[in-house]
């Protein structure tokens, strides 16, 4: 059993996650900015903690994430300004990994989305160009850092059900919110997907199988060998 702290516990993947991991037997703490978000997680059977990841300290993450065996980066601005976006998606996220790296907390898992790259090609004048660019900078950032990190990059978000299945591609198109919760739960039992940034679909892969793809090097569709 490992206690793993999820930041941005109360977003749609995220109650997902947690009641996966909570079934699996994990000790799972969701971190949430808002106290009405507080019942939602405890009904997935984690506990909550209400936090402002936004506007913490470095010392202040440390003591939040004391104690935990992994840490699950899954909070966004969710739109909005672009300065607020930066402040959540690339400087308060470069944060929480500096605060992993003081706690020697290795085990880092990112949630990022299918795309995110420095060079992403979005305009500068889109209205999405500042979520692109900040999460581009986390990401880099977290892959420099000395952490068994592993970094998700979904396609577009769905609330369809899980199937279980996937593909392993940078080839664009719809991703599940149960299946990214799925993945992310398999990619914290698989420590052998650390230094991988894994881009991904629904697709007709079983997620055990996509993964052990992605460990051995092998694509499974599209570009998919992702070391890095």
């Amino acid at each position: 059993m490992s206690a793993i702290a999820i930041i941005g516990g109360h977003g749609k993947v995220a109650l997902h996650l947690e009641q996966i991991l909570v079934n699996r037997g994990h000790q799972v703490t969701g971190v949430v900015r808002n106290p009405e978000h507080v019942a939602d997680v405890e009904a997935t059977g984690a506990s909550a903690v209400v936090a402002d990841i936004e506007t913490l300290v470095i010392w202040q993450i440390e003591d939040l994430l004391r104690g935990f065996d992994v840490i699950v980066w899954s909070a966004g601005a969710g739109g909005g300004s672009p300065e607020r976006t930066y402040a959540v998606d690339r400087d308060a996220a470069i944060r929480t990994i500096d605060a992993a790296l003081r706690l020697e907390t290795r085990r880092f898992l990112m949630v990022s989305y299918q795309g995110a790259r420095i060079d992403h090609g979005i305009d500068p004048e889109d209205s999405f160009f500042a979520y692109a660019e900040a999460k581009a900078a986390a990401d880099e950032y977290l892959r420099r850092q000395n952490l068994d990190w592993t970094i998700l990059a979904p396609g577009a978000l769905t609330d369809e059900d899980s199937t279980g299945k996937i593909s392993v591609t940078d080839t664009r198109g719809p991703m599940s919110r149960a299946n990214v919760a799925l993945v992310a739960a398999d990619v914290i039992h698989a420590p052998e997907t650390a230094g991988h940034t894994i881009p991904f679909v629904d697709g007709e892969t079983d997620i055990a199988d996509a993964l052990r793809a992605v460990i051995a090097g092998q694509a499974t569709g599209g570009e998919a060998t992702l070391p890095g």
